[in-house]
């Protein structure tokens, strides 16, 4: 019956389901609801404190009984889902039967039941769990003599305030030196409370009566604290708070430099935290994963547009670069699978852009992206044309060329300096003028049509160049492949425009919006 139970709580969604639900509400710190409860837990904390020290000089209302009793019932179901999230008893009793079956041998079901008391005792005796249990207890009227233990509802917060648990994790990770320094300061406090009363317990006037003495005097006197309640009267015992004052100031520093030491390797995952809290807010955002050059520009136009982008790189110096111009940034290495998966490849993630200038990276980076989604759009760097297959077959939706793209701007336009400067100043957004593309609609005005036929000039645009996929194309120059598409750049004047092709423009933004408009209102005329 037992087994059967087990292996009904193993295969029921509804189980798993309702599990992972209130895992995430109360253990999960990623959870979409956590903080809420975060929140509401804490508020009850501070309200069952409130009504504690009211009660002091005030008489307890009926209402405060009522709100006592609430967070009485609050506070126990939390105790109890967190009792029954500790472990999974299921999975502890058929791992248990499994091995019996296998090894051929009786099933133990009271060992197997052993150990689900176990993992439960384990939990229990965490430090969180008795705080837990004693943030209740007091409360019931068997326990009503442990009323003062309430207090350590205080303690709860220690749970939910995240300052708090790094304060304890530098803590634990300087556990080592922590010991080594209590050691030396238990030596310390000996020697000298010894030392103080073998000086001072016998001579005229000394304060140290007994050892008691000593061992508060030199406590007093080793945290440099120093009140004078207690002061020596002999030279030894004079010469103890002396070396032990400067013993005390060597401590403090020791422990001082542990702390700042422990906070300054800790402050890279706290950035981390709310770098990653930040981006769980964003939908629709593109990640850029690189800010060298290339990067940097694309950075700066997306902020100009008013994108959520998230960039990635493992250089210091590049990153530094990006939070001084106030961008969300991570510092770590996009190739490797949770970097993406944290930078919410899986959760809003539109676009990744891979623009090291490495193509080895690049291609890794694509790699890892693809594998982790299979939808999202991916755009590629190629330093060298010979990687530009890899990255396709990496799993590339769009392979850029940006040094062969220079140089065809350049040569087309090495005669003249002022169409290289236009170009330039848009590039880097020096002036109002914009880079657009126009659908060429079938049945619109601009399907079959030659490019000489189109004033540009008369609607104050500049054509750039020509996106399309149709092959008859493939006959003019300056063609610059885009996986099935290819970008014909200032094509000739006899360029046939086809249903589908891609006009790029350059313009203010009201002159293309009104070509926009005189090409879709052709296509309801006809």
């Amino acid at each position: 019956m037992i087994v059967k139970y087990a292996y009904f709580l193993k295969t029921s969604q509804h189980y798993q389901k309702t599990k992972l639900f209130f895992y995430d509400l109360l253990e999960n710190p990623n959870g979409y609801y956590n903080s809420y409860v975060a929140f509401f837990i804490i508020s009850m904390v501070l309200l069952s404190v409130f009504f504690l020290i009211h009660e002091i000089d005030h008489q307890i209302t009926h209402l405060s009984k009522i709100l006592e009793q609430g967070i009485l019932v609050v506070f126990t179901i939390e105790y109890l889902l967190r009792f029954w999230l500790a472990s999974n008893s299921h999975e502890i009793i058929l791992e248990e039967y499994e091995k019996s079956l296998y090894l051929n041998v009786r099933f133990p079901v009271l060992e197997a039941l052993r150990k689900v008391i176990r993992a439960k005792i384990r939990y229990m005796i965490t430090p969180m769990a008795i705080i837990d249990l004693l943030a209740i207890l007091p409360s019931y009227e068997t326990f009503r003599f442990l009323r003062v233990f309430m207090v350590f509802r205080l303690l709860k917060l220690f749970r939910h305030f995240h300052s708090i648990k790094v304060f304890l994790n530098i803590l634990k990770n300087k556990r080592f030196e922590l010991y080594t320094l209590g050691i030396f300061l238990s030596f310390l406090i000996f020697i000298g409370s010894v030392a103080i009363y073998l000086f001072e317990s016998h001579a005229e006037g000394g304060q140290i009566k007994n050892l008691f003495d000593g061992l508060y005097w030199s406590i007093v006197t080793l945290s440099t604290v120093g009140y004078g309640d207690i002061s020596p009267h002999t030279v030894g015992g004079r010469l103890v708070a002396i070396v032990l004052i400067f013993s005390g100031i060597g401590i403090l520093a020791f422990f001082t430099s542990l702390m700042v030491s422990g906070f300054s390797e800790e402050i890279h995952h706290l950035q981390e935290d709310r770098t990653y809290t930040e981006i769980k807010q964003y939908k629709d955002f593109v990640i850029v994963c690189g800010f060298g050059r290339v990067g940097l520009h694309i950075a700066k136009q997306l902020a100009k547009d008013k994108l959520k982008f998230v960039i990635i790189d493992p250089l210091e110096i590049n990153v530094l670069r990006a939070k001084n111009m106030k961008y969300t940034v991570i510092h770590a290495d996009a190739s490797k699978n949770g970097v993406l998966e944290n930078a919410g490849i899986n959760n809003g993630a539109s676009s990744v852009l891979c623009i090291t200038d490495d193509d080895v990276i690049n291609v890794y980076i694509t790699l890892t992206a693809r594998n982790l989604n299979r939808n999202v759009h991916i755009i590629s760097r190629a330093n060298n044309v010979e990687n530009v297959k890899k990255l396709y077959q990496a799993g590339a939706s769009n392979v850029i060329r940006p040094f062969e793209i220079a140089g065809m701007v350049v040569a087309e336009y090495v005669g003249q300096p002022v169409a290289f400067e236009a170009i330039l100043g848009i590039i880097h957004a020096d002036s109002d003028i914009v880079m657009e593309t126009i659908n060429v609609h079938l049945g619109s005005d601009l399907e079959g049509k030659e490019i000489s036929t189109i004033d540009f000039l008369q609607r104050k645009l500049i054509l750039f160049g020509v996106i399309s996929a149709n092959p008859e194309h493939r006959i003019h120059k300056n063609s610059y492949q885009i996986k099935s598409q290819h970008f014909y750049f200032n094509p000739p004047a006899h360029f046939l425009l086809r249903a589908g092709d891609l006009l790029v423009v350059l313009g203010r933004i009201m002159s293309i919006e009104h070509f926009n408009s005189q090409i879709a209102k052709s296509r309801f005329i006809k």
